[in-house]
């Protein structure tokens, strides 16, 4: 058995990276890999001492459950990250050595990069925005809220969702469910969503830098190197400080593509030195579910909620969207695609998809796919004369957002906090939005003349990374080509039309 954490998920090319290992073999070593159109073993680590650590308990003393919200304090190794090492996303990889241990097991390769006993860290480069001008975030405060430390033969089960632990607040820290990054927990998101869209980004020549949500909460001035942010599958938790930098971006003419869905949905606020994140969501509170008012969700009014609506940045919302449930991805859920809309829009270039105003029927991106899902989210929208989707903006979405494509959703159940299965759960919005819940695709241009890019689900990497439809790659490099280089902001052109 062995497991094990990262002291922090982003160093520099020469800097330093920490581990933080527990092992019931006599010695272990590391194993290292970069993530790209292969996993490419990139070193190896000599051998260290094993030790084995317990965590510390529950706070509400679950017998048996160790605590999700405190520091694990495994004792750390610091290594050096070579000089030569390409930036990027690297799996390290923790091998049991000694008596009856594996010793020298197969390499892993890019069909198990999920599992335990291995994590991921980013590299960046000395001089941001030095390789490219494309900054990928990883969604890692997602991930952790999500990681329920289990590992072989032990299901821990503590999470923000699995047995979370709810502080009531004080001076230090505000009211909310709090979760340490200092535990173990193994690869899972990175594999389903990243991986697929990673190769496919270095198979088509899009060199890419990447950094961590808590890079781009730490440095207000971290996306100045870069002309494009690309946010990509799951990416739920956002700190006010990386939602400001990112709006700043935008307004001083900076893009963003949204691959992603259920984004920005909670708002966190990272504790402990930023080694773990605060957020006052619905979830359970002891025997209270849903805990209500959950006064980090961004949309709902303050004093119930933040006040700030995530759609005001994205176009879309969760809330106007829905998830569809299932033990295993992608599931049953429909595979229906996007009805396209405005196909002579540059985003369209190249697909010969139709809208339909040729008297004919609309074509839909990603048919037969599961591109729509498992989340999605949508923007408020009525339909012209001609049966066009067009975004009210009631519920704050940006006048100038221009929807693209849209699939309403069906069948669905209104009661998000018990799931009905075989349907799309729709989270509580506005009773006055009337619109169906629909999955949408679209972008606006703000003031500043930064353009926003928003796929409604959080599949589309996945599809478009397993090249499962040609015309979602062909729409993916359509927006690459397009936003990767900002345009002047004197005159610049909008690309929205």
């Amino acid at each position: 058995m062995i497991e094990g954490y990262l002291g922090r998920e982003s160093v520099t090319v020469g800097g330093e990276v920490t581990f933080h290992l527990s092992t019931d073999a006599p010695r272990f070593r590391l194993r290292f890999y970069r993530l790209g159109e292969e996993l490419i073993p990139v070193g190896e680590s000599g051998e260290y001492p094993g030790g084995l650590h317990t965590p510390p308990g529950h706070p509400d003393e679950l017998p048996g459950r160790a605590s999700p919200a405190d520091d694990w304090n495994w004792p750390p190794l610091t290594l050096p990250v070579p000089g030569d090492w390409e930036p990027g996303i690297h799996l390290v990889e923790f091998v049991e050595c000694g008596p009856d241990r594996p010793g020298d097991p197969p390499l892993l390769d890019a069909e198990h990069i999920e599992g335990h006993a291995r994590e991921f860290f980013v590299v960046r480069p000395r001089v941001p925005g030095s390789r490219s001008r494309i900054l990928y975030k990883k969604s890692t405060f997602t991930r952790h809220a999500y990681n329920r430390s289990d590992r072989p033969g032990l299901e821990r089960a503590v999470s923000l969702y699995d047995h979370p632990v709810h502080r009531v607040g004080n001076g230090d820290e505000p009211r909310g469910h709090k979760v340490s990054l200092h535990r173990p927990g193994g690869v899972i998101d990175l594999a389903y969503w990243d991986a697929p869209f990673i190769a496919w980004l270095e198979r088509h020549g899009y060199p890419v830098e990447y950094c961590t949500d808590l890079d781009l909460h730490e440095d207000p001035g971290l996306l100045a190197s870069y002309d494009l942010l690309l946010s990509v599958g799951h990416d739920e938790y956002w700190s006010a400080a990386m939602r400001t930098h990112a709006e700043r971006f935008v307004a001083d003419g900076g893009n963003i593509a949204f691959l992603s869905a259920n984004t920005c949905w909670w708002r966190v606020h990272p504790t402990d030195g930023n080694t773990a994140f605060v957020s006052d969501t619905d979830h359970h509170v002891g025997d209270e579910y849903p805990h209500l008012p959950a006064t980090d969700q961004w949309w709902v009014p303050a004093p119930d909620g933040v006040g700030n609506p995530e759609n005001t940045l994205t176009g879309v919302s969760f809330r106007n969207g829905g998830m569809w449930p299932a033990t295993e991805w992608p599931g049953d859920r429909p595979r229906v695609g996007y009805t396209v809309q405005h196909a002579d829009h540059w985003i369209y270039e190249g697909t010969g998809l139709r809208d339909g105003s040729d008297g004919g029927t609309a074509d839909r991106l990603g048919a037969g796919t599961p591109l729509i899902g498992y989340e999605c989210d949508g923007a408020a929208f009525s339909c012209d004369a001609d049966g066009i989707a067009r975004a009210t903006g009631e519920d704050g979405t940006p006048k100038s957002f221009l929807i693209l494509g849209i699939h309403v959703l069906e069948p669905v159940h209104e009661d998000f906090h018990h799931f009905k299965w075989g349907h799309w759960n729709g989270p509580a919005r506005e009773p006055t939005i009337s619109s169906p819940r629909a999955a949408t695709m679209g972008l606006h241009t703000a003031d500043g003349g930064g353009t926003v890019f928003t796929a409604g689900t959080t599949d589309w990497p996945v599809v478009c990374g397993h090249e499962q439809d040609p015309a979602v790659g062909r729409v993916t490099r359509n927006l690459l080509d397009r936003l990767r280089h900002r345009s002047p902001r004197p005159g610049r052109a909008r690309p929205d039309r």
